[in-house]
C-alpha cells in the first residue's frame, strides 16, 4: 500500500469516527472573517476551549476590526491573562488588526503571501483561513497534524512547515480541508507518539 493509498485508509476510518463531531474548535463560529484570523493567532499553544472563553471576551469589548485596531495593548493583554505566550499574543493581535485595516482596507485578504505578512500570521494560521474563510484548497499544519502524520510515517519530517509540502505530495487536493479537522478531533483523543494506539482508536 503506497502512501496516497494509506492516507486514503485513514481519512475514510477518520470520517467514520469523526464526521459528524459537532466538537467546537477555536476557529469554528464566528461569522467575521477577521474574527477567525485573530482567534487562530490567540490558539497557538493553547486549549481551544480556554481559547474560546478568551475570544467571546476579546470581542465583546472590540465588537469591530476598527475597535480592535485601536485598542490599547495593556487592555487586551489583562483580558489574555490566562492565555498562553499572553504577552506576545496581546502584542500580535492589536498590530494584525491595525495592518489589516491599513494595508488591505479591512478585508482578510485570499493568498498565502498577503497573509503570512500579517503579524503573528504564520503558514497554519494562513492556510486555516484560506480553507475556513475562503474557501479555497490548502493543508493546515498544527502540532496534532504534524505529529500524527510522523507517527503514521505518512512524513518524516522535522517542522509543520515541511509536514505540510510532503503531506500536498499525498493527500489529493480535494481533500486537503478536512486533514487539519480530522486530525485535531484523533489527536485530541489520542496524544502521545503512540501508533497502535492511534490506530486503536480508528479501530484499525
Amino acid at each position: 500500500m503506497n502512501k496516497k493509498e494509506y492516507f486514503m485508509k485513514i481519512l475514510n476510518k477518520l470520517e467514520k469516527k469523526y464526521g459528524n463531531n459537532i466538537k467546537r474548535l477555536a476557529s469554528d463560529g464566528w461569522g467575521a472573517d477577521w474574527k477567525v484570523l485573530i482567534v487562530t493567532i490567540m490558539s497557538a499553544q493553547s486549549r481551544d476551549e480556554m481559547t474560546i472563553i478568551i475570544a467571546n471576551n476579546l470581542f465583546k469589548k472590540y465588537s469591530s476590526l476598527s475597535k480592535l485596531a485601536n485598542a490599547r495593548k495593556e487592555s487586551v493583554l489583562k483580558i489574555f491573562k490566562s492565555l498562553n505566550y499572553n504577552r506576545t499574543k496581546a502584542k500580535h493581535v492589536v498590530e494584525a488588526a491595525k495592518y489589516i485595516k491599513k494595508k488591505f482596507n479591512g478585508r482578510v485578504p485570499e493568498n498565502i503571501e498577503d497573509l503570512v505578512e500579517i503579524p503573528g500570521v504564520g503558514r497554519k494560521t494562513a492556510n486555516l483561513v484560506l480553507t475556513e474563510v475562503h474557501g479555497k484548497d490548502a493543508i493546515c499544519v498544527d502540532t496534532h497534524v504534524h505529529r500524527i502524520s510522523n507517527v503514521l510515517g505518512l512524513v518524516k519530517t522535522k517542522s509543520p512547515e515541511k509536514t505540510e509540502i510532503e503531506l500536498m505530495k499525498i493527500v489529493p487536493k480535494k481533500y486537503w480541508y478536512k486533514v487539519n479537522r480530522l486530525f485535531v478531533l484523533w489527536g485530541k483523543d489520542v496524544s502521545g507518539r503512540d501508533k497502535k494506539k492511534l490506530l486503536k482508536r480508528l479501530n484499525c
